[in-house]
């Protein structure tokens, strides 16, 4: 970084227009700035001066001549950017500085409290899904537009899997991110990332028995023996595992996926023991791994439906303590398994409702076993497919709220991102109308306790726990 009289340079390359504040005893010294497309060196030590030899490539700009005030704002029109930090603009991951630079950028329209800050990111507490829709080119231009348009209201989560549509949900967040880069409107840094494998995908263009196109691409391909396959769907494989986050990066356009989840886990329960499903996850936890050590994913985790909120007694549970145990034996305490997505909503309250977590000699929730265990929590199904944004399922009271809570769709997300130990609800938007209507939550603070103990014993007594 160049310094000059303890004011640091842009050295970017685009245009701009950069403002040096020299006191008045300096002011007959010159600056010194480098013109774009040249690299330029200059001692990292910082307040460097003129006369260092690794200096390079720096043009010197003439003294000011005429008398100024006791402190003067000189401005240079360099091609350059304004000055950013690389871990903002050449990360290929979402960063402390990237996802703070975004909100720093958004927060003059958005609530403070539409934003978490969670481990070292910075988060909106509404992502978008790209879950429904029919596999084609419509759907796909309505979601591009979609993904655009919510990331430029203050959304940084996205949120996809490899089976989704096809494939094609994953291709067109890779399309959109790209529209979205290449205008300049974000750095990849901003962005939280996550896709999924677990459930195996059909070719974009599917062709034949849907059946036998699934055992082609597994068994067929080498990815997973027969009795790998569960329900002719589902897999996780080693080697499956790592094809399809090969495939995710390709279809997405990434280098590195921000979370990569194992879907639905509780899939192979309804067919194997126990035990067996825990070898499987724990052989899926050493691929996950090493592909965090080859930096193709940041962390990994689990997207569940069931799993985290039935009972203890029901065959497709699982245990968050077990699954941490797990993770800490392939890696030890340093493990990347740090994130879980569960549905929680106005009818499907169980994940902060049931106490079927244990944790130690207690049982908790599962958001608050994920809390103590250090997992991140993402919601999903908050407007349960949409059912939530037509019907109210709260008693006349609890419905006499802010204006911004007018909506049943409203009052659903608001319930979902409010609950404590919750990062963000993923809610699918394919349509630009949906992020419009949703994304005005963002603009209200989240909701109060009082309201939420009110929504979750109403939940409670209607036999939800």
């Amino acid at each position: 970084m160049a310094y000059v009289h303890g004011q640091r340079l842009a050295t970017a390359a685009e245009p701009c227009t950069l403002l040096l504040r020299l006191a008045p005893a300096r002011h007959a010294t010159g600056v010194l700035a480098r013109p774009a497309g040249l690299p330029g060196s200059v001692s990292e030590t910082g307040k460097a001066g003129f006369g260092l030899p690794n200096l390079k490539n720096y043009c010197y700009f003439p003294p000011i001549q005429q008398p100024v005030a006791d402190v003067v704002a000189c401005e240079l029109h360099l091609r350059a950017k304004p000055m950013v930090s690389e871990l903002v603009s050449q990360r290929p991951f979402a960063t402390e500085a990237g996802t703070a630079r975004f909100v720093q950028r958004h927060g003059a329209v958005r609530h403070a409290e539409s934003y978490r800050h969670v481990g070292h990111l910075h988060l909106s507490t509404l992502g978008i899904g790209t879950y429904l829709g029919a596999a084609d080119d419509q759907t796909d231009a309505a979601y591009r537009e979609a993904i655009v348009d919510a990331v430029r209201r203050g959304v940084n989560i996205i949120d996809t899997a490899s089976n989704y549509r096809n494939q094609r949900s994953e291709r067109v967040v890779g399309q959109a991110l790209g529209d979205l880069t290449q205008a300049g409107t974000i750095y990849r840094s901003e962005v939280l990332v996550a896709s999924k494998v677990g459930f195996v995908s059909l070719p974009c263009t599917p062709e034949g028995d849907p059946r036998a196109l699934l055992h082609a691409q597994t068994i067929g391909r080498g990815l997973c023996q027969p009795d790998e396959l569960v329900a002719h769907c589902h897999c996780i494989s080693a080697d499956y595992i790592t094809a399809t986050l090969q495939q995710s990066r390709s279809n997405l356009g990434l280098e590195t996926l921000d979370v990569y989840y194992i879907h639905n886990p509780e899939t192979q329960l309804q067919f194997l023991e126990r035990q067996v499903v825990e070898d499987r996850l724990r052989q899926a936890f050493v691929a996950l791994e090493a592909a965090a050590d080859r930096g193709e994913i940041r962390v990994y985790g689990l997207a569940t439906w069931s799993a985290l909120r039935a009972r203890p007694e029901e065959r497709d549970w699982l245990s968050l303590q077990r699954i941490v145990q797990l993770a800490e034996e392939v890696a030890g305490p340093r493990h990347r398994m740090r994130a879980v997505q569960l549905p929680l909503s106005l009818t499907m309250p169980e994940a902060v409702i049931r106490n079927n977590q244990p944790v130690g000699n207690e049982w908790v929730s599962a958001i608050e076993a994920a809390q103590r265990l250090g997992l991140v929590v993402f919601a999903s199904g908050s407007l349960q497919q949409g059912r939530l944004s037509r019907n109210c399922t709260l008693p006349y009271e609890l419905i006499q709220v802010p204006s911004h809570m007018s909506q049943p769709a409203a009052r659903a997300l608001q319930f979902a991102r409010s609950v404590q130990g919750v990062t963000s609800a993923v809610v699918g938007m394919a349509q630009t109308a949906h992020v419009v209507d949703n994304l005005q939550l963002l603009d209200h603070p989240r909701a109060d306790s009082a309201w939420l103990q009110a929504v979750i014993a109403h939940t409670q007594s209607r036999g939800c726990a």
